[in-house]
């Protein structure tokens, strides 16, 4: 199959006259257009894009949506993230994701990193996870978390033993899987005890994964780390000798230089959520002097309650105005590089081999209508994307070759079917 957009951003910029070509899940070529063959799909009046890298999320939350807004973290925690998670059994479960990657598919996110941590002694509700990422067609890094901090609710909780064998028995289930991938993800330092994290490690290392953790998030982590084990959180990870190139660091807000340099030093990533740490007040990560300091970043949205809104070109704009504000600096982070950190440098970190239209490279892909208001005039296209455009000029997307948004509607599930379920699940709820 072909796709002949308008434009085509590729490796070396915008190309018009293009054809792309779609084979088993890959694109197999980028060639001039010429004349039309059969079975040709042609995109008047769009642009072709690599789809965006949603680098963390918590798919679940999306149902607590509106609960908790307008509270700091411990009082999002404590009356409505520990609560409201209690209520959700396997179907709530599977019905909270597919609502989140339903609601991502539409706003152009190919891949989905999952940090999921509602275990119930066993894999049972991560498979229920799967099968919702299955059904509405998106690309699924399943982040299995790993916790035993006493204060979090009991599902949440593992011993190391049990949280190792089972996150070793779902990465060998989903091996061969062409659209997921699982690694481990021990919680926090506070979430996940010193020998939790190095059982995440050392899967990460048998299995040859990223190894995801939250880490310097709020400053009250850091004094709880330095108060617990005598130094800062990244510098206890590295003393537990878990900083690596395997590591993908959740939010690392709070960092002083040298941790920076450390990070760096050690190769490690970070998942960046900009939204989500200015919605529960949490700071402004540092991001050009993590990137300067050779530390890789991808971007995220975090849960659908602690920002409201799943699209990772929201976090490029977000990403990028942020650091302009904080630096005092109209040129801090360009729109090349937000664009390039939620597409192609998120896929890296990552292990998947997408985020830029190649040969080769995996065919999640999105088109977005150039007619659209929010992409007038045309004087820059890419900086037009990153700043300016509206979700709805989101009209298709495919994974893995497959169109699981067709002008802006979902292919793969019935919307309103979908939303009816999630309000009659949600009626009443209320803190």
């Amino acid at each position: 199959m072909r796709l002949l957009p308008d434009l085509v951003l590729t490796e070396s910029g915008w190309k018009s006259g293009r054809a792309v070509v779609l084979d088993g899940g890959r694109i197999g070529a980028i060639e001039p257009a010429g004349r039309l063959w059969p079975g040709d799909l042609t995109l008047g009046g769009k642009a072709l894009l690599p789809g965006t890298v949603n680098a963390h999320c918590h798919t679940f939350q999306s149902l607590l949506r509106g609960l908790g807004d307008d509270l700091d973290f411990m009082g999002w925690r404590d009356r409505v993230l520990y609560p409201f998670s209690q209520r959700l059994d396997r179907n709530g479960i599977k019905l909270g994701a597919a609502f989140a990657f339903a609601e991502m598919a539409l706003h152009g996110v190919t891949t989905c990193v999952d940090f999921f941590y509602l275990h119930d002694e066993g894999n049972e509700n991560a498979e229920a996870v799967i099968d919702a990422a299955g059904e509405v067609g998106i690309r699924l890094v399943l982040a299995r978390a790993m916790y035993d901090w006493e204060g979090a609710p009991a599902r949440y909780r593992e011993s190391p033993a049990d949280a190792t064998k089972r996150v070793r028995e779902l990465i060998a289930r989903h091996r061969n899987g062409a659209t997921v991938l699982v690694q481990p993800a021990p919680h926090s330092p506070h979430g996940a005890s010193p020998a939790m994290i190095k059982a995440g490690w050392e899967v990460a290392e048998a299995e040859n994964t990223p190894f995801h953790i939250h880490v310097a998030e709020g400053r009250y982590e850091g004094e709880r780390t330095v108060k617990e084990h005598g130094a800062t959180p990244i510098r206890y990870l590295d003393r537990l000798g878990v900083l690596g190139p395997r590591t993908i660091g959740v939010h690392c807000v709070w960092l002083d230089g040298e941790e920076i340099a450390l990070m760096g030093e050690r190769r490690a990533a970070l998942a960046y959520c900009p939204s989500s740490n200015m919605f529960l007040g949490d700071g402004i990560t540092r991001v050009p002097e993590l990137l300067r300091a050779g530390v890789r970043v991808g971007l995220g949205t975090d849960g659908g309650c602690t920002n409201n809104r799943l699209s990772v070109f929201e976090e490029m704009r977000m990403t990028s105005l942020l650091q302009r504000v904080r630096l005092l600096d109209g040129t801090a982070l360009s729109a090349e590089t937000a664009f390039t950190l939620g597409t192609r440098s998120g896929a890296e970190m990552l292990g998947v081999d997408a985020g830029v239209i190649a040969p080769g490279k995996l065919a999640d892909l999105v088109a977005v209508d150039l007619g659209h208001a929010s992409l007038h005039p045309r004087n820059d296209i890419l900086k037009s994307i990153v700043y300016a455009m509206s979700h709805q000029a989101v009209t298709d997307v495919w994974i893995h070759g497959r169109r699981i948004v067709d002008g802006g509607r979902l292919t793969t599930l019935d919307a309103r079917e979908l939303l009816a379920r999630v309000s009659e699940l949600t009626r009443g709820w209320k803190i």
